[in-house]
């Protein structure tokens, strides 16, 4: 049974700036606007990074539970977590064993997938979810479309590595995570880690006075002074190690090749 970190998502009053600038800084592409995230009041994007993806969503309306996060988190920012698997009937027996409820149960051609309750994980928006004949990191994946393999580039940015979640109490919010992942939480360089199959989920003191939530996303990149100074060209907060878009730190790698 896999589990990937398959796709992070971010909220944005303005859905287009935040695309924009994700495109530019990163040379990367939109390969699906999903019509169905209509009835929750939102638009979307997804952009492929390698075999994962960073989405973004925007309210289209008053009183969308993507709106309340805005107002939660004051203005954009991390959203939701959102993990892929080849064995999701196990994973809601699981969830149903330790108590987590289910806020909301995906279904279409194809597709299921496990958004639970932020109450019970705390931290962030965490899904679980999957797609019929995704087995290989290449494969299909519902929520990009059919053709996600089309727009991917990899000149500048490579893959995702991992994801931050911030909390006043990054020990105990790993902890939770832990128990509801069935991964073990680790202390590694003074912060607590989970890995899944992919990728690494950090959990780290929040420092900016926006309570819990997705704070940053780790990327790995071929040249980082080429991603910080397009970010600097589109008046984007840039320091030594991370670029600030759309309310979160995309925090650089760098890898040759």
């Amino acid at each position: 049974m896999f589990l990937r970190l398959r796709q992070l998502c971010l909220v944005a009053h303005d859905l287009e700036p935040v695309v924009e600038d994700l495109m530019a800084v990163f040379d990367i592409e939109v390969c699906h606007r999903d019509p169905a995230v209509a009835k929750y009041g939102l638009r979307n994007a997804l952009l492929p990074i390698g075999n994962s993806f960073v989405e973004i969503v925007a309210p289209t309306k008053d009183k969308t539970a993507a709106g309340r996060y805005l107002d939660r988190r004051k203005g954009n920012g991390g959203y939701m977590v959102i993990l892929d698997t080849d064995e999701l009937d196990r994973w809601q027996k699981h969830v149903d064993a330790i108590d987590v409820r289910i806020a909301t149960r995906l279904a279409s051609d194809g597709y299921r997938g496990l958004q639970l309750h932020p109450r019970d994980t705390g931290g962030t928006l965490l899904e679980i979810n999957w797609s019929d004949g995704g087995a290989g990191v290449n494969a299909a994946y519902h929520p990009a479309g059919p053709g996600w393999h089309a727009y991917v580039r990899t000149t500048v940015v490579k893959a995702i590595i991992g994801a931050e979640l911030q909390s006043d109490h990054p020990e105990r919010l790993a902890a939770k995570w832990s128990v509801i992942l069935r991964k073990p939480a680790r202390p590694i360089d003074g912060q607590w880690r989970i890995d899944v199959d992919n990728a690494g989920l950090r959990f780290v003191p929040a420092r900016d006075g926006r309570g819990e939530g997705l704070s940053g996303i780790d990327l790995r990149v071929t040249e980082r002074a080429r991603v910080r100074d397009m970010a600097r060209r589109r008046g984007l907060a840039v320091t030594d190690g991370a670029v600030l878009i759309g309310g979160v730190r995309f925090n650089l790698t760098e890898t040759k090749g």
